[in-house]
């Protein structure tokens, strides 16, 4: 098994973010600090340590979901000192979950939250194409033709978007509700498309990943995900 999945069902985090720990020396191999990404290991033999201690597999992973509210960074620790999503989240035992992808401070709703590294890669990374719904007010009316362009994709950060979904929920006399899905998961990515077009966003929640929905969580709470939940999940790893 590659080092980095080996660490992503450890729970440690992502694939990506383990090959970062191997890249900085943090990981050892039977006491030798690992500098091959490509590293194979066995499992029921090899011990791995990272910082200098020993990660196993976890043989029971912890799946959440979060109805994140705004005023709130999706980080395990801030360095600006701002209210982080772990400040909402307290487990026993002293056992860790982290973010699956980010909301921006200032957007609210569905953010899943585990210790399975190996389903936090799936779900964040785009050529898996998992949908993410969000549900967005803004300021005035919006054309057939904005909505063509968005669906198309726009130009943010010098790249073009993924062709997206747009559907108008509602509108009244001053703003419009709008339901955006995409399937990338770039830095404020539905806030720049609709700031592209020059759109004045008053709302900006997420309502869904894949086939898991907010529902009627209360904002700021959170709750394991159920038999049905997970399992969908788990079909995602195959």
């Amino acid at each position: 098994m590659r080092i980095n999945r080996y660490l992503a069902l450890c729970g440690l985090a992502s694939r990506r973010k383990s090959e970062q720990f191997i890249a900085e020396k943090r990981v050892k191999l039977n006491g030798r600090i690992i500098n091959d990404l490509a590293v194979d290991i066995n499992p029921d033999k090899d011990i791995v340590t990272v910082d200098g201690k020993t990660v196993k597999p976890a043989e029971d992973f912890i799946y959440l979901k979060l109805n994140k509210p705004k005023g709130y960074v999706t980080t395990t620790n801030d360095e600006f000192n701002r209210p982080t999503i772990m400040d909402l989240v307290k487990l026993p035992d002293g056992r860790r979950v982290y973010p699956v992808g980010r909301l921006d401070y200032d957007t609210e709703g569905l953010l899943l939250l585990t210790d399975d590294g190996d389903l936090t890669n799936i779900l964040t990374h785009p050529s898996h194409n998992i949908n993410k719904s969000y549900i967005a007010r803004i300021k005035g009316a919006i054309t057939p033709e904005e909505i063509i362009k968005l669906s198309s994709g726009v130009i943010i950060d010098g790249k073009k978007t993924a062709p997206c979904h747009v559907k108008v929920l509602e509108f009244e006399e001053k703003t419009t509700r709008l339901e955006i899905t995409i399937h990338e998961g770039r830095n404020r990515q539905v806030r720049k498309m609709l700031e592209s077009i020059d759109k004045d966003i008053q709302f900006l929640k997420r309502v869904s990943v894949g086939d898991i929905r907010l529902g009627g969580l209360t904002r700021g709470k959170y709750r394991p995900l159920n038999k049905k939940e997970i399992a969908y999940l788990l079909g995602l790893k195959g």
